[in-house]
């Protein structure tokens, strides 16, 4: 990413589905020689009225200094027919020691591009996903009132 921060200059995750609902892994900031957990449990799929719920740990925001962690819980429910699934998160920020309010809406715009406006609690960021079969390519605006720029790639196997 194109930031004077350390941290998010290069970021690389790996994870592993343990179970349908259970995913762990690491993420490594090389720029500050930093290796944290993330994970994700998916603790309610989606049904009906009743949106998905998922609990999860990753670094915390963005332009968060290395070392801080954050825990959080993430509502999000499609709307069948729209394209539209909003979410909402409850998140606690190790760095500001203090609960932040994520939210966003991803927008398909067709079968294999997204667009997903988002909220990190702090700053409003911008991301442009094209899905492929086994990989997908985003296209990131961080922080829109100071924009900076980036590319995330992402495949599995």
């Amino acid at each position: 990413m194109d930031t004077d921060a350390a941290r998010p200059r290069w970021r690389f995750n790996a994870a592993h589905r343990l179970t349908p609902r259970l995913s762990v892994g690491l993420e490594f900031n090389p720029a500050v020689s930093e290796v944290n957990p993330i994970a994700n449990w998916i603790a309610h799929t989606e049904m009906g009225n009743i949106p998905m719920i998922s609990f999860g740990t990753s670094s915390d925001r963005i332009f968060s200094p290395k070392g801080s962690q954050a825990t959080y819980v993430t509502f999000a429910k499609g709307f069948p027919g729209t394209g539209l699934a909003p979410y909402v998160s409850i998140s606690y920020s190790e760095f500001e020691n203090r609960i932040l309010l994520p939210f966003g809406v991803n927008v398909a715009l067709n079968e294999r591009i997204d667009l997903l406006p988002m909220n990190d609690g702090r700053r409003t960021h911008l991301l442009l996903t094209y899905k492929a079969e086994k990989a997908n390519l985003t296209l990131m605006a961080i922080d829109l009132k100071r924009p900076r720029f980036g590319v995330s790639v992402g495949w599995g196997f």
